[in-house]
Parts: structure tokens; C-alpha cells; sequence
């Protein structure tokens, strides 16, 4: 296990992690104790267009996957329209890898709470809504009980600390569809419809939950809203890069000493983070990893340097995405990590849009006949082929987030794939996975 030098050390900077391990950290007195709706004080004595102003000044991004800036996505709010407005969080953590959301929640559910009634303050919103995963049941018990607490004190409901402005927030458990991460597709599951990603335009900004004005943030996007208010855009901007600003929670599982959750100025490298988690298991050696998630394009050995801000990855040929960092070892074989990803992708495909439904399914069946040892050259083309005919073509991103490992590991371990062909490697799966696939 390796010991982190100083500077890498200097790489930590606990903000939305920072009460994690306080006791009681999830109640409302040890929040109130450490900061605790000091920002809410402070945002109700501003304008609202103050409070989109400084989350646009400070590049606050979304930690949903896809960076959109936060500030800018508030400002398309139509104000004046005559129709409610609402605030939506997609807590509907779902991603193979992807942990950060759940333990923020869990641990410190009221930062969430506050940054729902400052967010909604500045867009103008009466009511904000959290869609989190069904089975998530800690987690949701422990923002039930945060919102009531809320409650309790006055920050929620009518005339909030006396400042005119009232919010009620409700906490909705989806019936675990990952489809449902997909914003619009979140929006039709809570108006209680099938969820299923919507035609844009028009955009939930105007045509939203119920049709009205909307705004949809990540978790981690909502609870960085109270420490930039509580420490200025300058702040927050000291952190990160240029144009990837603060800290970001990388969640580090697989082939690592020690797994979990570490908050970086983003820009950190993948170097950086292993050493900080103590470095690879014994007896393995990096030889893929994920920097976003399993939507996101496989990295190699060779990119352990990248900063893993947005550009950064971007430049790589990868996507930052929900910063799951999955690590896979010299023991792990990237064929079968994608055979298991496509598995999920194929299973939560909602059905919708014909290139995701068919392409992951008939995807899966060639995985199944590589692995299984009667796989042929043609099937690498189909492979691509299909790909080809999904990425772009899908309906929502989650077609596009499946073709991701098909194509990056066909890129990089292309020799892989043709062992199992060529009967190098042994089969790893038994040709009863084989009934149906042909």
C-alpha cells in the first residue's frame, strides 16, 4: 500500500464531503452546528437574479454526467410567464459504478435540502421535487426525515424564515428504471406515466413537469449551491480548473486498496487518485478504467495522467460523465467487462426507440457467441456496425452510453477479442448462453 506524498495529499478538498463522518452528520442540529442553512439566510436577503448571477460567476457545471453550466440552465426560466415553476432533482443514481450521489444523501441529506430552497428561491419555484432510486431506501428514509426536519424548523413551507417565500418539497421514490436517470424521462415518471424519454424540442425549461417551466439538476449540482453562496464564485473557482471549477466526488471502486469516495479539485489525475487510495490491489496492475462510469469510454494504462476535469477527458476520447472511476486490473478481461455492461444497457432499454431496443439486444447475443468460442471476424464488424447504428440514433443517451465500451475496448484490445475467436483464450462462457443468440 502506498503512502499519498503531501502534495497529492493537497489535492483533497473535503467540501460536500466534509461533514461525512461527524456524528449525526444526517440530523439537523450537527448541520446547523457546521454551517447548516447559513447559506439560506444569507440567499433570502439577495435577489434572485443575484443568485443566478453568481452560480453562472462561479462555473458551477452539472455533476450529472453531462457539465452543462448550472447558472445558464437557471436562467432559461422564463420569469413573468404566469405559470409555476419547479425545481426537479434527478437522484435517481442508477450507473454501474456510479456511487456519489447515495452517500451524500445518506450521510448529509440537509445539504441537499438547503440547496433545493436556495436553487428554487432563485428560479422562483413553490415547489421542488426529489426523484430518487427506488431502491434506495436508506438513503430516501434519511431525506424524508431531513425534510421534515426542515419543516420543523421553518425552512420549508409557507413564509420561509420570514422572508415571504414558501416551498414545499416532496421526496419521490421511483420504481428503479434506470431510463429514468433521463431528465424527461424522470419527468414523465413523476407525473406518473411509464418513464420514457421525450421528443426535444420543446425543452423542460419551458415545457417541463406539467408542462411548465423546469429546472433539472444532479444531486451533487444542487448541494454545491449552498458553499458557493456561503463562500463566493472567486472560492469555488480557486478549486478545479479554468474552465472545470471546484471539487468533484470520484468514486473509486474495483482493483484499489481502498474503494470509496474521494473529493478532488478537479483536474486530478488517475495517478494521483490510486495513490491516495492507497494503490492497486496487491499482485494486479492497472490495464482499464472507467472515468465516468460504464457509459463512459474505456481509458487505459497509458492515460493515467489525464486531468479528469471535462476537457481534459474530453481530449482523452472519454466523457467525465458521474466521475466512476471503475478499476479494472492485468486479471480482468475487457471483453466480458462489456458483455456484463451491455447486459444492463439491454435490460433497462425502455423500448421506446428502435436502435437501442435492437441494437443492445442483438449486441449482447454476438458478446455471448465470442465468449462462448464460436465467434467469427464478421462478428467484430457487426459489432461496430451496430454501433454505428445506435450511437446518434437513440432517442436518449442511454443508447449512446452503451456503444461506449463496445467501441473503446474494440480500440484498445482489439487482440482480446480476437483470442477468443481464435481459441487462444478459453471460453469464459458455456454455450448454453448461446440458445437464442443465434
Amino acid at each position: 500500500m502506498t503512502t499519498p506524498r503531501p502534495e497529492t495529499l493537497a489535492k483533497l478538498t473535503p467540501v460536500l464531503t466534509k461533514r461525512w463522518l461527524s456524528p449525526d452528520a444526517w440530523r439537523i442540529g450537527t448541520y446547523e452546528q457546521l454551517d447548516g442553512y447559513a447559506a439560506l439566510r444569507k440567499a433570502l436577503k439577495a435577489h434572485p437574479d443575484d443568485l443566478i448571477q453568481l452560480i453562472k460567476d462561479s462555473g458551477l457545471r452539472g455533476r450529472g454526467g453531462a457539465g452543462f453550466p448550472t447558472g445558464l440552465k437557471w436562467g432559461f426560466i422564463p420569469q413573468g410567464d404566469g405559470k409555476p415553476h419547479y425545481l426537479v432533482v434527478n437522484a435517481d443514481e442508477g450507473e454501474p459504478g456510479t456511487c456519489k450521489d447515495l452517500p451524500l444523501m445518506t450521510h448529509d441529506p440537509h445539504a441537499l435540502v438547503e440547496g433545493v430552497i436556495i436553487a428554487s428561491y432563485a428560479i422562483r419555484a413553490s415547489r421542488a421535487y426529489i426523484y430518487i432510486r427506488g431502491e434506495a431506501v436508506h438513503a430516501a428514509r434519511r431525506l424524508r426525515n431531513a425534510v421534515q426536519e426542515a419543516y420543523d424548523k421553518g425552512y420549508l413551507g409557507r413564509n420561509i424564515l420570514r422572508s415571504g417565500f414558501d416551498l414545499e418539497l416532496v421526496v419521490h421514490s421511483g420504481a428503479g428504471a434506470y431510463i429514468c436517470g433521463e431528465e424527461t424521462a424522470l419527468l414523465d415518471s413523476l407525473e406518473g406515466f411509464r418513464g420514457q424519454p421525450r421528443l426535444r424540442p420543446p425543452f423542460p425549461a419551458t415545457h417541463g413537469l406539467y408542462a411548465s417551466p423546469t429546472v433539472v439538476n444532479n444531486v451533487g449540482t444542487i448541494a454545491s449551491v449552498p458553499p458557493i453562496v456561503l463562500g463566493g464564485a472567486d472560492w469555488w473557482k480557486s478549486m478545479g480548473t479554468e474552465k472545470s471549477s471546484g471539487p468533484m466526488i470520484y468514486s473509486l471502486s474495483g482493483r484499489v486498496a481502498n474503494p470509496g469516495q474521494y473529493e478532488c479539485s478537479m483536474g486530478v489525475t488517475l495517478r494521483e487518485l490510486l495513490e491516495l487510495a492507497g494503490g492497486m490491489q496487491p499482485g494486479h496492475n492497472l490495464r482499464f478504467w472507467t472515468p465516468g462510469g460504464s457509459s463512459t469510454p474505456l481509458l487505459a494504462a497509458e492515460h493515467l495522467d489525464v486531468p479528469l476535469d471535462f476537457e481534459g477527458v474530453a481530449a482523452a476520447g472519454s466523457i467525465l460523465g458521474t466521475t466512476a472511476t471503475q478499476i479494472f486490473s492485468d486479471q480482468d478481461c475487457p471483453v466480458y467487462a462489456t458483455y456484463r455492461w451491455l447486459e444492463f444497457y439491454h435490460h433497462e432499454s425502455c423500448g421506446k426507440c428502435t436502435p437501442c431496443r435492437e441494437g443492445n439486444y442483438w449486441m449482447v447475443r454476438v458478446y455471448r457467441r465470442i465468449l462462448s468460442g464460436q465467434g467469427t471476424h464478421e462478428d467484430l464488424d457487426t459489432l461496430l456496425d451496430t454501433c454505428d447504428n445506435i450511437l446518434g440514433r437513440s432517442f436518449c443517451g442511454l443508447g449512446d452510453g452503451a456503444t461506449s465500451s463496445v467501441t473503446s475496448s474494440l480500440k484498445y484490445f482489439k487482440q482480446d477479442y480476437l483470442d477468443y475467436i481464435e481459441g487462444r483464450t478459453a471460453p469464459k462462457l458455456s454455450e448454453k448462453t448461446l440458445v437464442g443468440a443465434h
